[in-house]
C-alpha cells in the first residue's frame, strides 16, 4: 500500500517534468518553432480558438513561420491575436498569408532567455519537492497510525528521495540542453 504511495509520487514528479519540458518549448531560441505559437487564442465566429484550429501553421524557412487561415477573412483577427499574445513578434501579411519572421538574437536577450529558462526549472524544481513533501506526510501519518514500522518509513523516504533527486536531474538535463541551445549562434 505504501509503494503506491511512492509510484504516486514518480507519476506527478514526472508529469511536471514533462510539463517542465513544454515550457521550455515556448521559449523562443534564434530559430522557428510552431511551439511558440501555442496558447495563442483567436476571436473567430463569436468564440475564441486555438491559432492552429483557424488555419495551417507552416516553418518554410528556418527563421520563419507561416499561418495560412482557411478563411481570409480572419487575417485581422489573426494578426490581432499575434500582436496581444506579447511573444515579440511582428505578422507581416499579403492578403493570403502572414509570415512571422524570428530575428536574430542578441547576446543580451539571450542571457535573458537564460535567466528565464532558469527561472522555470526552478519553479519546477519546487514542484517535485512538493509533491515529495506531501508523499512523505502521507508516509509519516501511516507511521503515526501505525500502519508501517520506523524501519519501513526510512526505507520509504530514501525511495522518495531517489525519485526526487531522479527527477531533478532530468529538469537540469533539460535546462542545460536548452541552454546550450539559446546560446547557440
Amino acid at each position: 500500500m505504501m509503494s503506491d504511495v511512492i509510484l504516486e509520487m514518480s507519476l506527478k514528479m514526472e508529469k511536471s517534468v514533462d510539463a517542465f519540458r513544454v515550457e521550455l518549448s515556448k521559449v523562443r531560441t534564434g530559430r522557428a518553432s510552431l511551439a511558440i505559437l501555442d496558447g495563442i487564442t483567436v476571436d473567430a465566429y463569436g468564440s475564441v480558438m486555438p491559432l492552429n484550429q483557424v488555419g495551417t501553421l507552416t516553418i518554410p524557412e528556418s527563421r520563419m513561420i507561416a499561418i495560412q487561415p482557411w478563411d481570409p477573412q480572419m487575417l485581422p483577427a489573426i494578426e490581432k491575436a499575434i500582436l496581444k499574445s506579447d511573444i515579440g513578434l511582428n505578422p507581416v501579411g499579403d492578403g493570403k498569408t502572414i509570415r512571422l519572421n524570428i530575428p536574430m538574437l542578441t547576446e543580451e536577450r539571450r542571457k535573458e532567455l537564460v535567466k528565464q529558462v532558469k527561472k522555470v526549472a526552478e519553479e519546477f524544481r519546487v514542484a517535485v519537492r512538493n509533491v515529495r513533501r506531501d508523499a512523505l506526510e502521507t508516509l509519516k501519518k501511516a507511521k503515526k497510525d501505525k500502519e508501517i514500522s520506523e524501519d519501513d518509513l526510512f526505507k520509504f523516504q530514501d525511495e522518495a528521495q531517489a525519485e526526487t533527486d531522479a527527477h531533478i536531474k532530468k529538469i537540469d538535463e533539460a535546462t542545460a540542453l536548452k541552454e546550450k541551445e539559446v546560446m547557440e549562434v
